[in-house]
């Protein structure tokens, strides 16, 4: 099984350790994990923003980048869901059926972490470790758009050492949403004010999610306030074997 990960430009650009640590995850776990070092930004952006045409292009490139490998995984819900609800219709708005049909080939082998996890390999104990209280975020296109469930919250229940705290009003938007969290900046930080209440609720060490663009959102907030909790990828969590992190 070749498994290539697709990182995301968020990781790939400011947060690395979680793409280093979702390589680790499945290393682990006896998968030989490929990075197509062509990938680059999967386009949504730039479809939710109304530039399809450009976006065609950034389709294009990642179908013929990660269509060679048996399965494509990605840190990122967000990344994920756009593969899977955008590519090919983005496509066959461009008028090519053939793309279509590859993107949508090439979706149906595209998994988020913890699906990957849970529904492919069928593990659901990764062997890690981290002897903190955390509560955890569902990021609304994984909760909503992918339907993850509770695969992300089974696969904490048998890391060892781990004190997971259940989030009030876990379903409930942090307020980032790409760029509604720029053109609706007042709407975004009330969202976010709430996430955060109900975050220090917990009285959790750490809050986890499995986006890091929710985390940035969630972590600065908390941040600005020094409050002390850290935000930290699901994939970080999973990679852990020890105290550190």
């Amino acid at each position: 099984m070749r498994v290539a990960l697709f990182v995301t430009c968020l990781a790939d650009a400011m947060f690395p350790d979680v793409g280093r640590a979702t390589v680790a995850v499945l290393e682990r776990l006896g998968v030989e994990v490929v990075f197509p070092p062509g990938q680059t930004c999967c386009g949504q952006m730039h479809v939710n923003t109304g530039y399809q045409r450009q976006a065609a292009k950034l389709v294009r490139n990642h179908v013929d980048v990660f269509e060679p490998y048996d399965y494509v995984v990605a840190p990122s819900g967000s990344c994920v869901g756009s593969v899977r609800h955008q590519h090919a219709m983005v496509a066959r708005n461009a008028g090519d059926a053939g793309l279509a049909d590859r993107a949508q080939s090439v979706a149906t082998r595209t998994y988020e972490l913890s699906e990957f996890l849970i529904d492919v390999l069928g593990v659901e104990d990764v062997g890690a470790a981290y002897p903190h209280r955390v509560t955890y975020h569902p990021t609304c296109h994984s909760l909503r758009m992918l339907r993850v469930g509770d695969k992300p919250l089974r696969l904490l229940r048998h890391v060892r050492g781990l004190d997971l705290v259940e989030l009030p009003d876990a379903d409930q938007c942090c307020g980032f949403g790409g760029t509604f969290a720029v053109k609706n900046a007042d709407t975004s930080t009330a969202m976010l004010a709430d996430k955060m209440r109900s975050v220090l609720s917990t009285r959790a060490e750490a809050v986890c999610a499995g986006d890091s663009s929710c985390l940035m959102h969630i972590g600065g907030g908390l941040s600005r306030l020094r409050t002390g909790v850290r935000p930290i990828h699901l994939a970080e969590i999973l990679a852990s074997t020890g105290s550190a992190g």
